[in-house]
């Protein structure tokens, strides 16, 4: 119901054991008799919030994890007194009297060479934003663009790519666009005004506005307060983003330029146009419409790109873009009958490529000498695996000289591992290859791609 503050999820989220249509936990079945999760009517708060949402938050963030925010409380101290501090939460959230601790603010380097901050919240904080999440993500959730894929459940990143490269192949031209600071400069009225169209439900607003203002705890202590913008790292910042630029972006789009087709995931976006004086407009329209909603186009990083391939020779300053971890250039590749052509088509970027080698450098497996090599599989499986099966989507012998690389990191491990290997590089290669023949299923890259040492 509007403006009542009893708004409650509903059916996107399946949570709880199912009991007929709706399970007996479903938080839809909250009329009549109190469950053990609610409050007595004598008891009853301002606001109704289930017991049962708390507790589905805090599962969430545990499976989550996450750094500790400036309480430097982590989970597990968290946990020694769980009920007590869900109790809190729970009693604070539905009193109206929660109010969020500061941020505690980090820097981490951009590939660009700038720095930007990370938000983090305290576990305490991240489980009432993840109550809210639940409340409110089913609300909007149907209303969102098919084509934005970013933190939404049953869509991901590779959608997103994969749709981009199959309209590449359609469209001549594409616009990467680059929003300057998209979470440091979101407009807070303009905020609370989106998610207004979807809910009046009061206490959903009041955290909202509570989350949006609550201060910045800078590494010194300073504390700085915060006139604008979301903070990167909190639980519900990703979804006011796409609320935002569903109203921003998406629809505007739809209806503005409803001939347009684009790919949104989060602030990083690709839109597609059949002539490059149709990019050229439709770009000016979009710096247009986003300097009325307090943004800004990035003026370096936004670029028109020509998608160049056999059928389309035409020169280009632009003739490449990146877009989640993929490069979209022109590259060689092979029909179903085997026979060669230019295509264009995305693959790991160099970028993505050279942060994976840096990951498996600083792993040194060198000094891990203690270890056997099937100690080294079950570690770091799971890394290579989760690498191979998002990059390894397309053109994945991009991704074969990274994985030689760590091929070679192995043969080191071997060479300081054992004796009659010391100085001696090619044997420690064919003895490497050795175990790739007898066991291929020991690393997931020599399972997957197939890139195994030399057997000698």
């Amino acid at each position: 119901m509007r403006g009542t503050g009893t708004e409650r999820p509903v059916g996107a989220e399946k949570l709880g054991k199912p009991d007929g249509a709706k399970g007996s936990r479903h938080p839809a079945c909250c009329e009549g008799q109190p469950r053990k999760w609610e409050e007595p009517a004598g008891q009853a708060k301002p606001f109704r919030i289930s017991k049962w949402a708390v507790w589905e938050a805090y599962k969430r963030v545990k499976a989550n994890q996450g750094a500790a925010g400036v309480d430097s409380e982590s989970i597990e101290e968290f946990e020694k007194d769980l009920k007590n501090n869900l109790y809190k939460i729970w009693n604070r959230m539905s009193s109206g009297t929660y109010f969020p601790p500061p941020v505690r603010s980090v820097g981490i380097l951009k590939k660009d060479g700038g720095e930007r901050r990370l938000g983090i919240p305290t576990v305490a904080d991240r489980v009432a934003q993840t109550v809210v999440k639940l409340y409110l993500e089913p609300m909007v959730e149907p209303h969102f663009h098919p084509d934005s894929y970013g933190y939404r459940p049953g869509k991901s990143a590779y959608d997103a790519v994969a749709r981009a490269r199959e309209r590449c192949w359609r469209y001549d031209w594409v616009i990467d666009l680059d929003i300057r600071g998209f979470f440091d400069n979101l407009d807070h009225a303009l905020v609370l005004r989106a998610v207004g169209k979807y809910t009046q439900c009061r206490w959903i607003l009041l955290y909202i506005e509570r989350w949006l203002r609550a201060p910045v705890q800078m590494e010194d202590g300073t504390l700085v307060p915060r006139e604008k913008g979301t903070p990167q790292g909190g639980v519900v910042s990703p979804l006011l983003a796409n609320i935002f630029l569903h109203l921003a972006f998406d629809t505007w789009m739809r209806e503005t330029h409803p001939d347009v087709p684009f790919e949104r995931y989060a602030d990083d976006t690709v839109a597609h146009c059949r002539k490059e004086q149709q990019a050229k407009q439709v770009l000016e329209s979009i710096r247009r419409r986003l300097k009325q909603c307090c943004l800004e186009i990035h003026p370096e990083k936004t670029k028109i790109v020509y998608c160049k391939d056999d059928d389309r020779r035409g020169g280009y300053p632009q003739e490449k873009f990146d877009f989640l971890g993929y490069t979209f250039r022109p590259r060689r590749s092979k029909n179903r009958w085997g026979k060669c052509f230019i295509n264009f088509t995305p693959a790991v970027s160099s970028e993505a490529a050279k942060r994976m080698r840096q990951e498996m450098r600083s792993w040194h497996l060198h000094l891990r000498s203690d270890k056997a090599i099937d100690d080294l599989a079950r570690m770091w499986n799971p890394v290579l695996r989760g690498w191979i099966q998002y990059f390894g989507r397309f053109y994945k012998s991009a991704l074969y000289p990274v994985f030689r690389h760590f091929n070679g990191l192995l043969v080191r491990w071997a060479m300081r591992k054992y004796k009659r290997l010391r100085q001696h590089r090619r044997r420690a290669e064919h003895w490497l290859g050795g175990i790739a023949r007898r066991e291929p299923g020991l690393f997931a890259h020599w399972q997957m791609l197939g890139v195994k040492p030399a057997a000698g």
